[in-house]
């Protein structure tokens, strides 16, 4: 497992070279809330390709936006990401009021 200081994290994803090949995960981290509202870059990127799922765990501030099919997760003190086959695990620590 790995730890990242982060305020907030974007979830997104791009498929496979082959139609049949699994997903790449790409997971955003930023320094501030809502980053996608003020087209902020990460300031790190993980990539994570050949994945099938993305469990989010432990955490509670999460938003889904259709418009891009995003997955952001606000409030961030540090987030946990740990890498099986085909799984990449989120879990992390909250700064809720």
């Amino acid at each position: 497992m790995t730890i990242y200081k982060a305020k907030s994290v974007i979830i997104s994803r791009k498929p496979g070279e082959r139609k049949k090949e699994s997903w790449s995960a790409f997971i955003g981290l930023f320094e501030e809330n809502n980053p996608h509202l003020k087209a902020k870059v990460p300031f790190k990127v993980l990539e994570f390709p050949g994945i099938e799922k993305v469990r989010i765990r432990e955490l509670r501030n999460i938003s889904y936006y259709l418009r891009g099919n995003d997955i952001v997760i606000n409030n961030l003190v540090e987030i946990n990401v740990e890498v099986e086959p085909d799984i990449v695990t989120l879990t992390g620590k909250q700064a809720l009021s």
